[in-house]
């Protein structure tokens, strides 16, 4: 396990990722952490002594990485944007995110679907099965489904497919 702290930040305008609420995790914390890798991974432990398992890092160039705190987390800490966290981090081996059957059957009608899908990077993958599995109700769920499938056919990546039909943002 490694320890260390880190301070909450936000991106301010970082395309995809503007407005996240992250920690930063320099190379060599995550060189400790999973040796020379600078793909995403999924890492277990604790952050100020709140239970984590299967949270994404997200590399940042350079050997560099990010951990995403989303609002219930940021909750459950009761901490925003400049606290220090307590970190104590190691990789997550038995984190693995099944394909929800419902979205397989919908990808398997056509073979180009299922193929784009799984084509993806993993990373990629897993993003688009969480956010399906977070809709709240069976509608929000069908309507996501029918993105995620139109997606497949576009060919679209995780990013492209949630950037469709929002407006672009004024650059004033």
């Amino acid at each position: 396990m490694v320890t260390f702290k880190a301070e909450i930040e936000r991106f301010a305008e970082m395309g995809e990722k503007s407005g996240w609420t992250y920690i930063f995790i320099p190379f060599a914390t995550a060189n400790e952490i999973k040796k020379n890798c600078k793909k995403s991974y999924r890492v277990k432990g604790q952050l100020d002594q709140v239970p984590v398992e299967g949270l994404a890092l997200v590399p940042m160039g350079e050997g560099d990485f990010i951990i995403s705190l989303n609002a219930t987390l940021r909750k459950k800490l009761k901490k925003e944007k400049g606290g220090i966290l307590d970190v104590a981090l190691e990789e997550d081996v038995a984190f693995k995110i099944e394909m929800p059957e419902d979205l397989e059957l919908c990808l398997s009608d056509e073979p180009q679907l299922l193929k784009n899908f799984l084509k993806q990077p993993k990373s990629h993958q897993n993003w688009y099965i969480n956010w399906l599995n977070s809709a709240k109700t069976e509608p929000t769920r069908t309507k996501r489904i029918v993105k995620i499938v139109s997606a497949m056919d576009k060919d679209w990546d995780f990013g492209t497919m949630m950037r469709d039909g929002k407006p672009p943002k004024n650059k004033d």
